[in-house]
């Protein structure tokens, strides 16, 4: 790798590249890319007069679906082009504090090498380093970052990015400082009246330690086709956010796959609540998805965004709310069958109040208490899937 150092404050601090051969690689695909964006270019040139009707509109169909993958290219040759010019920090660490890890580690069985400080946002720093294992087959490397956490007086955890294990081969490991705060979800769901599936389905990524990401997707309609839809948004969004794509551009590319298809009846939504537990902060995303509600104490927060599903148009631009959250919020997040179950008035209003009354902490619990209650409140019908997701958050202890 290219590397460049210069002193700052008496540090020693280094740069990594993507080295030169790569770098010109990788802008070669992009500019490749974005030749074939431009070929899906220029403006509709059909016209009505002269041709019936269905003949226009298939006509029209096709492109709109080169500017979809018009679009994809020129987000695939961004990204390339982001790699491309990435750099990395890092920072040698303290000669004496290096020895140290190196003498104590090595009487636990375990040869420590290459250790170095990646600095984070926030002035925090995680630690970069590769081990293997002499004295067994392996150990779990969250063994490694506790003795690690007395020995410089932090407390760390192992990156999901990270092995789980400590091997006898080496291989690089990245450990960073237990996050602010700490959250606890839970579940709980209703299917519709005469369904065996529900057409609901949510999943959590955690990205990194100290990032949470929950997504709910509303499939249309309900039943087995409903669920399939609502999976493969969720599939394509995790798979999105897996790969280094932006939220916003996960969103889009995710709709422009859902608009190629041409489906008019076809149109699910989908609910992101991004968690940054080191800021103690949140971020949401509707894209034709029901309200959420933010918890404080007894007050409560209704948060909505006006928008249409995913696939309506070709293009979208989603709009994120965001939140400070402090010890012992919670952030609920329904499906639009539990506030139609609510009835057509004042169904905002019910939903902040069944909230504020909660007195229960655990968010299983809570979400259980939820939808019992709006069960209730449409005389015991179910008449549309439901799906409440309750995230509660608290200040971090000290104790995982």
């Amino acid at each position: 790798m290219g590397t460049d150092r210069w002193k700052m404050r008496e540090k020693e601090i280094y740069t990594v590249q993507v080295p030169d051969l790569c770098k010109r690689r990788l802008l070669g695909y992009a500019e490749t890319f974005r030749e074939l964006a431009r070929s899906f270019g220029g403006a509709f040139e059909g016209t009505e007069t002269g041709t019936d009707r269905q003949t226009f509109l298939d006509a029209r169909k096709v492109w709109e679906n080169r500017q979809v993958m018009g679009s994809n290219f020129s987000e695939v040759a961004q990204i390339m082009t982001e790699v491309a010019d990435q750099v990395f920090h890092y920072e040698p660490m303290e000669e004496k504090c290096r020895r140290q890890i190196v003498h104590a580690m090595k009487e636990e069985g375990i040869v420590v090498e290459d250790i170095c400080y990646l600095p984070q946002a926030d002035d925090r720093k995680a630690i970069g380093l590769t081990m293997c294992i002499r004295k067994r087959d392996r150990m779990p490397s969250q063994e490694a970052a506790d003795m690690l956490s007395v020995l410089l007086d932090r407390h760390l955890q192992v990156s999901v990015t990270s092995p789980y294990y400590i091997e006898r081969e080496i291989h690089s490991f990245i450990l960073v400082e237990e996050p602010s705060f700490i959250v606890l979800s839970g579940f709980s769901k209703a299917v519709k009246e005469n369904e065996t599936v529900s057409g609901d389905n949510y999943a959590m990524i955690e990205s990194e330690k100290g990032r949470l990401t929950v997504l709910l997707s509303d499939g249309t309609g309900s039943g087995e086709e409903a669920s399939a839809e609502s999976e493969r948004v969720l599939d394509l969004m995790e798979k999105m956010l897996e790969a280094g794509y932006g939220m916003e551009t996960a969103v889009n590319l995710v709709n422009a796959a859902l608009f190629a298809r041409g489906e008019e009846h076809n149109h699910p939504t989908l609910d992101i609540c991004d968690l940054d537990l080191y800021r103690g902060s949140c971020s949401l995303w509707k894209v034709g998805a029901a309200a959420s509600f933010l918890k404080k104490g007894r007050k409560v927060e209704e948060i909505e965004m006006g928008s249409l599903p995913l696939g309506v148009f070709r293009s979208i631009e989603p709009e994120a709310v965001h939140r400070r959250l402090t010890d012992g919020d919670y952030l609920v997040l329904v499906t639009d069958g539990v506030l139609d179950a609510l009835g057509e008035g004042n169904y905002e209003e019910a939903m902040c109040e069944a909230i504020s009354e909660v007195t229960k902490q655990n968010p299983r619990e809570i979400a259980e208490q939820l939808l019992q209650m709006v069960i209730r409140t449409s005389k015991g019908r179910i008449l549309d899937d439901m799906t409440i997701i309750v995230i509660g958050i608290w200040e971090n202890s000290g104790i995982t």
